[in-house]
């Protein structure tokens, strides 16, 4: 195939926006068991700012007991959103012992932000009302969280 000089252009920007968005989309997360109550939850790890900033975007979908745990460097009164985010999820943040602060629903592509009622050091992501129907809630303590350790 022979290219002309503006093909040949257009082609190297394509190649080169495609491997960036493929390195960029492309984190590996380490993965993590947690516990609450009789529930155990296989969570992939977003403990630095590129995982955190990646999250869950794109997934088309989230296995039932799954989901994302983010760790954050200080306790505060941490935000999420859902931009980039495809499947509806809900959030739960939890504080430095481990305990349930809140817990958020989040709708799919939404930039409205939910936030910790009170200083969060952690927030766990589940495919939308996972908390609701396993009876996991505000003060519910989660088991395994407090080992992780933002990097």
């Amino acid at each position: 195939m022979k290219l002309n000089a503006c093909s040949s252009l257009t082609y190297i920007v394509f190649l080169s926006l495609h491997l960036l968005s493929s390195r960029v989309f492309a984190t590996e997360f380490s993965k993590t068991v947690l516990q609450m109550g009789m529930h155990v939850v296989q969570a992939e790890v977003a403990d630095d700012q590129t995982k955190r900033m990646q999250g869950l975007m794109y997934r088309k979908q989230i296995v039932d007991n799954d989901g994302m745990v983010f760790v954050f460097d200080q306790p505060n009164h941490h935000c999420m959103w859902m931009k980039n985010t495809l499947v509806p999820l809900s959030v739960a943040f939890v504080d430095e012992q481990g305990n349930i602060l809140n817990v958020a629903n989040m709708e799919p592509l939404s930039e409205v932000s939910h936030c910790a009622k009170g200083p969060a050091k952690y927030a766990l992501e589940m495919r939308q009302n996972w908390f609701k129907q396993k009876g996991v809630g505000e003060g519910s303590n989660i088991k395994g969280i407090t080992a992780l350790r933002a990097r």
